[in-house]
């Protein structure tokens, strides 16, 4: 493996931030309509194409 070039890092910390549960307080206003998110992503399940 090479370095990340800060491109590459830039949109892997992207895709970290947005791999996280819907808020709370989503949950609470859609009376439990919404309640994962459907950004979510397991590491080995499904590769990001960075």
């Amino acid at each position: 493996m090479g370095k990340k070039t800060v491109g590459v890092k830039r949109r892997l910390a992207k895709f970290y931030k947005q791999n996280r549960r819907a808020p709370i307080w989503v949950t609470i206003r859609t009376k439990r309509k919404v309640i994962y998110s459907p950004k979510r992503r397991h590491w080995r399940a499904k590769k990001l194409k960075v």
